[in-house]
């Protein structure tokens, strides 16, 4: 049974942003329904100073859903959501372009285990390495889908917004 979606851009972006749009239209059309918080405002305190903002946020946002809501993010909207998992009941987690830390913030990126988790990262990600989130996810033994892209993963929005409908499908046949 479909639920709610929260996508989160990232940095130097907004919820109008070509990724979280596209998913956004993905979940719609499967029976979601969908948010797009806007953390351009957060953002403006730099990196390092939006993360507990965005943070604050995004709990708000999930504290009005009626249940668990599946986080969707890109860059820093894939930080903070999966911190944000830590804290508060999500159903799933979808995840692009994670950086593994962020500098100048002690917070080191993490999820919780006993949440269905898929991350996407890009072979070229310049922004955030591709080793760091790689390790992670070996660490932890979570699914990673490497794309042969750079950051923005734009070449494989269509790969995306497959990966992202197979997981929303069985997310939703779980329920």
């Amino acid at each position: 049974m479909p639920g709610h979606v929260i996508l989160s851009h990232g940095s130097d972006t907004g919820p109008d942003a070509i990724k979280v749009s596209v998913l956004a239209k993905v979940a719609e059309s499967m029976g979601w329904t969908t948010e797009r918080p806007d953390y351009r405002e957060d953002d403006k305190l730099g990196h390092a100073e939006s993360i507990e903002p965005r943070i604050a946020r995004l709990h708000q946002r999930i504290a009005a859903c009626q249940a668990p809501p599946v986080l969707v993010g890109s860059s820093m909207g894939a930080f903070i959501s999966g911190l944000a998992s830590l804290e508060v009941p999500v159903a799933g987690l979808f995840l692009l372009a994670t950086p593994a830390l962020i500098p100048g913030n002690d917070l080191a990126f993490d999820v919780r285990l006993d949440v269905p988790t898929l991350i996407m990262h890009g072979w070229r990600d310049d922004v955030c390495p591709l080793d760091e989130i790689y390790e992670f996810a070996g660490r932890r033994e979570l699914p990673l889908l490497i794309v042969d892209d750079d950051h923005r993963l734009s070449a494989h929005i269509d790969t995306i917004s497959r990966q992202f409908g197979f997981f929303l499908e069985q997310l939703a046949n779980q329920a």
